[in-house]
């Protein structure tokens, strides 16, 4: 079905390489919207960040977050300067404040690699993975970010799970695992805990539990976090969807982007009931701002998932198609096995990477 109407994205560039990764993103955007066509899509930029708090005092201002509240969906380069922070020392990251305002409750970091990547794993599986971890974003340990108790012999911060919380991210997890069983997947779902040491991840688990019994036709697990600390470097080809808690989810999710090869290569998304954030997993890199190193990729492949969740959202097949097109031509310009990002190891940078893109396109 085509959209009538224009789709407005909230484009935040915010701090570092932000803005050299996002303006090649939007160019490439447009060039699916005209291959695909069906649908149009007009771009609201919105400053938010480091930059912006060391010149006026406001990371996220009001105006900000009225802007992305009122789009469609909301695409995020980086944020955050590591010696810009606020008085009490803390990182400035409007990231994890949109993630809470909004309440984008699962944190998507899809981990799928390709041929023609220099890949740390040997084994030829490796080449072909394909998982999703689900993240929950908006509780867990973060839950205590900026409620810390410190006094000079102690430090606590608390961890909070509830059932809510926890159920919505789990029947999200169930529901893609579902998605994905459709096209060929396993159909499976992992639930990533602690429960044998902690309450809160006990209670985790049986909340996991009781949303697995309205999917009969999908296979439920578990498996501790030390555990799949393991399984994904020695055997992540075994794995489908799992779901965990904010921090291990955190964690994890750097060790999928290693898979794939380094953090410029991997997109994420986090989504809630009415809103979507998409971004790459990588930070600001701001000591090779402006020296044309920066790696366009997983902003790019952030992109193409923006288009299939607004595809799905609005029912419309073209956006779902304009999504893979897109997710497509990057790993096309990839296939030859001579297109090396600099982080790892190669030449190619800002400008290669796009141009590589580009051609894959037609363009």
């Amino acid at each position: 079905m085509a959209i009538s109407n224009e789709l407005r994205i909230a484009v935040m560039p915010g701090d570092g390489i932000g803005e050299e990764i996002m303006a090649p993103c939007l160019e490439l955007l447009e060039m699916v919207r005209s291959k695909v066509g069906g649908f149009a899509l007009g771009y609201d930029w919105v400053e938010a960040g480091a930059g912006l708090y060391a010149r006026t005092g406001e990371a996220l201002p009001d105006a900000a977050i009225k802007r992305a509240t009122d789009a469609d969906a909301i695409l995020l380069a980086a944020m955050g300067l590591p010696d810009v922070r606020y008085p009490d020392g803390r990182e400035i990251v409007p990231q994890i404040d949109i993630r809470e305002i909004l309440d984008l409750y699962a944190g998507v970091r899809p981990v799928k690699t390709f041929p023609g990547m220099p890949l740390p794993l040997a084994d030829e599986r490796a080449h072909n993975l394909d998982l999703v971890l689900i993240r929950e974003s908006t509780e867990g340990l973060f839950w205590g970010r900026g409620k810390s108790f410190i006094d000079k012999d102690e430090a606590h911060d608390k961890m909070v799970i509830t059932r809510m919380g926890t159920e919505r991210v789990c029947k999200f997890a169930f529901d893609l695992a579902k998605r994905r069983k459709a096209q060929g997947h396993e159909g499976r779902v992992t639930c990533v805990d602690k429960a044998n040491v902690l309450g809160s991840m006990a209670f985790f688990r049986e909340v996991f539990d009781g949303c697995a019994e309205g999917y009969s036709d999908i296979t439920a697990d578990y498996c501790y976090v030390d555990a799949m600390a393991l399984k994904l470097i020695r055997n992540p080809w075994d794995n489908d969807v799992l779901v965990t808690e904010n921090m291990f989810g955190d964690i994890l999710s750097d060790a999928g982007a290693a898979l794939m090869g380094g953090m410029g290569l991997a997109p994420s998304a986090d989504i809630g009931d009415k809103h979507a954030v998409f971004q790459p997993c990588h930070g600001t890199a701001p000591d090779i701002m402006g020296t044309g190193k920066a790696n366009p990729t997983a902003m790019i492949l952030s992109a193409a998932m923006m288009l299939d969740w607004l595809g799905e959202r609005h029912s419309s097949e073209k956006l779902v198609e304009a999504g893979q097109v897109l997710d497509k031509a990057v790993r096309t310009a990839f296939s030859g096995g001579d297109l090396i990002p600099h982080e790892m190891g190669g030449n190619a940078g800002l400008r290669e990477v796009t141009g590589k893109v580009k051609e894959a396109l037609g363009g």
